[in-house]
């Protein structure tokens, strides 16, 4: 089978196309034939070697994917074989730029009906990363205010739609630019992070997601009640200033399970969620794709998505 390789660290020209074998399941785990597979940050960061995560080379990049299942390791009962599901594959963030990748069955769930491979494939990280900010880490309910900064981001896109279907109060943050589409995606407030200071906007929110990190994070601390909760999935926040603000301040990595992709597969094929893909492209443009990752090149608004049933295709008929 193909699949996007690296055998060292480094910028996207490492990735190579190579044939490899295909791989088993093993316990608890399945074997899918992949449809599609997402691109993330997280994909650059383990190409690049910064992933947190210790990642002995060689590896398969990618996580998010979708697909059917065509074989099943030992211990799985609720899924079979011809399943349609989507999901990530392990803890590990590895194996999705293939024909065939080996999941946890712990990671998958039935694919949504009314998504197309490509767009259940741009869902998994990022609308249960969205998910689990607002309700799980901030445990906001109905009427609470929160601040989502990189609204118009993958993960930012699903809170707001989130917040909206909860009945929160969302005040998001996005460039010039952006602004009419995270309006359209439900927020109540946009403010411009180009000509408008958040703080001298918003104060006493009960929660803020923060999804852009650095200076945005820091300045967070001064728009929380007493009480509040700062949640950010992009870095540490300064535990000291959460102290003196009297507010908690936490930040998680997502967790991929199949309850909560159930969840987010259900809101998506009651048309209460909407999947916000941005370019799909073929399997063997991976490192195109990884270039619009760093810049490189001009980057779709939306996920960017990997088709390789296509390539698959291709295979058989070579």
């Amino acid at each position: 089978m193909l699949a996007w390789r690296v055998h060292e660290f480094g910028p996207p020209e490492a990735m190579i196309l190579e044939k490899i074998p295909r791989p088993s399941p093993g316990r608890g785990e399945v074997l899918v034939h992949v449809h599609a597979a997402g691109v993330g940050p997280w994909d650059g960061w383990i190409r690049a070697g910064k992933s947190a995560l210790p990642q002995p080379l060689p590896l398969t990049l990618g996580s998010d994917l979708s697909g059917t299942i065509v074989a099943l390791g030992p211990g799985i009962s609720e899924m079979g074989i011809g399943d349609q599901v989507f999901g990530v594959t392990n803890t590990q963030f590895l194996g999705a730029y293939a024909e065939y990748a080996v999941a946890s069955a712990g990671m998958l769930a039935k694919k949504p009906s009314s998504l197309s491979y490509a767009e259940a494939a741009s869902v998994p990280v990022v609308a249960v990363t969205a998910w689990q900010g607002l309700f799980e880490q901030a445990r906001l309910e109905a009427g609470q205010t929160v601040v989502i900064h990189g609204a118009a981001g993958n993960v930012g896109a699903y809170a707001v739609q989130l917040a909206r279907r909860a009945r929160l109060r969302s005040i998001a943050t996005a460039g010039t630019k952006d602004i009419e589409y995270v309006r359209s995606l439900g927020a109540d407030k946009v403010l411009d992070y180009h000509t408008q200071r958040f703080e001298d906007e918003v104060e006493d929110v009960d929660a803020v997601f923060d999804l852009v990190g650095g200076e945005t994070q820091a300045r967070s601390f001064q728009v929380l009640r007493r009480g509040g909760k700062l949640i950010s999935a992009v870095s540490q926040p300064d535990q000291q200033r959460a102290k003196d603000h009297g507010v908690t301040a936490a930040f998680f990595l997502v967790n991929v399970t199949s309850e909560r992709l159930r969840t987010i597969g259900e809101l998506i094929d009651r048309g209460e969620l909407k999947a916000c893909i941005g370019a799909v492209l073929p399997l063997a443009n991976g490192r195109d794709a990884h270039m619009m990752l760093e810049g490189r090149r001009s980057a779709p608004k939306g996920k960017i998505v990997l088709d390789v049933e296509a390539a698959d295709e291709v295979t058989a008929r070579a």
